[in-house]
């Protein structure tokens, strides 16, 4: 990057966490510093959970997840819309109702204490090991400029985010995360448009998609219902619908974001606000990951995205064979370049024929290039069996480096510092307010003064910033960060649905019987996802379900002695 862009990048990270501090004002109480006096309006709600969801692994991984796998991904977000009607018809009003910290309070009121720990529990697990995988995607980009091991720059990062948020609070992360998602939607727009533009001549806008689409990357929908596969209208639909009501109604992390709502009604509008621009905002971003698909059909990419990994081998015994293996792929991809060429004139000339005859030539081409780029991964792990093979977080990052303008690439790049840093944020004000409002106040030191909890919560931050920075130092070993956030949420979240289910209509469940399913049905969960028995996105809805069955039957077979369990009535 040059002086202007590291600049800019500057400038903008530090405005915007001084705007924060600024704006947040003085945490004198545990209401101020967790939920930000309750005083927010919709626009503030509405962007502060966008921002909370989209980090920066949105901005690096999706991408190129589009790159490499094409358009399916946006069908995760179908049950979207569905889960967010249901949230502001049954969630939202029992929580403001409340006036809860957390959303386990109210299991506790429902059910007993057990339950209520259990859930905490589970939800400080999952959100504590995803903020790690969160935390390093902006590692990556450090470390890709300055050339030097993620180890450091997570670290960084890491640091960062928890000095503002232990200072500012939610307040603090709210007013940051409203001017981060503007600067965001601008930035990624202004890159989209880019993109075409650095097109050749000969390849118009609607060319580079047919293009894209006869190479299998405009695969919005797919109709199939297949267990096995993640992506379908069907898996979004209805493991979408389970995984989307679990997060937003039971994770602290966003549950926090609209409780800051000054009512209901702006707590709703924000859920409403989420639920109509998410999927429009992620066709868009995988859609970027199209057109650097089309782009590098005609400028040659990297072999391998991942430069650091490139550098480490070419400082090994294997850098000659390395080397011409990449001599190799530079013929290929001249070879691909003009089989691109002739599959764009053969769409504009809408001669079907001619158009299927160019598409198989060009995928020949594609596939011989693909074969050579696995021979050098493979020599990559021979020099070092724990390289980072999966270089799909690289690809939007190599490409904004590498084509875009100076000042720009500044502003992207800290478009998705900003987007790690808002997510980043919101999850250990979560992670502290759970910690200190379930645990420390409920059970370990339930009548200390406002001050105690205040400095509670600050000191848990900062506990669960370090644990998420040593999660983030593994997240290399992991793969495409943006499945493997949804990966391990789908681990733990249908669980947790299915405790808050129970709560809200099976009134006549109690807390033993919901305990003991939880436990069955998180082991069960386990085991599926251990020996990839089905497509992850499906385990919340089996989760939340299996759970309800089994606490169903066990309320059956042993009824409870009294109804003196408190229960809430929506």
């Amino acid at each position: 990057m040059s002086l202007t862009d590291w600049i800019v990048l500057g400038l903008t990270i530090f405005s915007i966490v001084l705007y924060g501090i600024w704006k947040s004002g003085n945490n004198k109480n545990i209401d101020q510093f967790l939920m930000g006096s309750r005083s927010l309006p919709w626009y503030h709600v509405g962007l502060s959970v966008m921002a909370t969801q989209a980090s920066a692994i949105t901005f690096l991984s999706a991408p190129g997840q589009a790159y490499s796998d094409g358009m399916r991904f946006v069908q995760f977000y179908f049950g979207l819309p569905l889960a967010m009607i249901v949230l502001c018809i049954t969630f939202v009003p029992i929580f403001h109702r409340l006036k809860v910290y957390t959303a386990y309070e109210f299991l506790e009121q429902r059910f007993d204490l057990k339950t209520r720990a259990l859930t905490s529990f589970l939800f400080l697990v999952q959100r504590g090991l995803s903020t790690g995988i969160t935390i390093y995607a902006p590692s990556i980009i450090l470390s890709t400029i300055l050339n030097i091991n993620t180890v450091y720059t997570t670290l960084f990062i890491g640091g960062l985010v928890i000095v503002y948020t232990v200072y500012g609070g939610s307040k603090a992360v709210s007013y940051t995360q409203l001017l981060q998602m503007s600067i965001i939607f601008t930035g990624m727009f202004l890159a989209g448009v880019l993109v075409v533009y650095l097109l050749p001549g000969n390849v118009s806008f609607m060319s580079s998609l047919k293009m894209a689409g006869k190479m299998g990357r405009m695969n919005v929908i797919d109709w199939k219902f297949d267990p096995n596969n993640r992506y379908t209208v069907w898996s979004g639909l209805i493991g979408g619908f389970f995984l989307q009501l679990s997060y937003f109604g039971t994770d602290q992390s966003q549950v926090g974001r609209y409780l800051t709502g000054s009512s209901v009604g702006q707590s709703r509008l924000g859920l409403i606000m989420n639920g109509l621009i998410k999927i429009p905002m992620q066709f868009l971003i995988l859609l970027i990951g199209v057109l650097v698909f089309a782009f590098y059909q005609f400028n040659r990419p990297p072999m391998f995205f991942n430069q650091y990994e490139v550098k480490q081998i070419r400082k090994s015994v294997y850098a000659a064979e390395y080397d011409h293996l990449n001599q190799q792929y530079g013929q290929a991809f001249e070879q691909k370049k003009i089989k691109a060429n002739e599959l764009i004139k053969a769409i504009d000339s809408k001669n079907e024929d001619r158009i299927s005859y160019a598409k198989d030539q060009l995928k020949v081409a594609d596939s011989k290039a693909r074969l050579i780029r696995q021979n050098a991964i493979e020599l990559m792990k021979k020099n070092n069996p724990k390289a980072d093979d999966n270089d799909t977080n690289y690809v939007f990052l190599s490409f904004v480096t590498q084509y875009l303008p100076k000042g720009l690439i500044g502003l992207l790049m800290a478009i998705i510092f900003l987007a790690s840093m808002g997510s980043t944020a919101s999850a250990l004000n979560s992670l502290a307010s759970t910690s200190v409002v379930d645990i420390y106040k409920r059970i370990v030191n339930p009548n200390a003064t406002d001050q105690n909890y205040l400095n509670a919560s600050r000191l848990a931050t900062v506990f669960w910033g370090l644990v998420c920075i040593g999660m983030a130092l593994y997240a290399s070993r992991i793969g495409n960060l943006l499945e493997a956030v949804n990966q391990l949420g789908s681990y733990i979240y249908g669980t947790i649905l299915g405790v808050f289910i129970v709560a809200f209509y099976l009134k006549k469940i109690k807390g033993t019987a919901v305990f003991i399913a939880a436990v069955i049905t998180e082991a069960i969960i386990c085991i599926l996802g251990y020996f990839d028995a089905i497509a992850y996105l499906w385990l919340n809805a089996i989760g939340a379900l299996l759970l309800i069955v089994i606490a169903w039957v066990i309320s059956v077979m042993v009824p409870p002695k009294s109804a003196s369990t408190q229960e809430i009535s929506n």
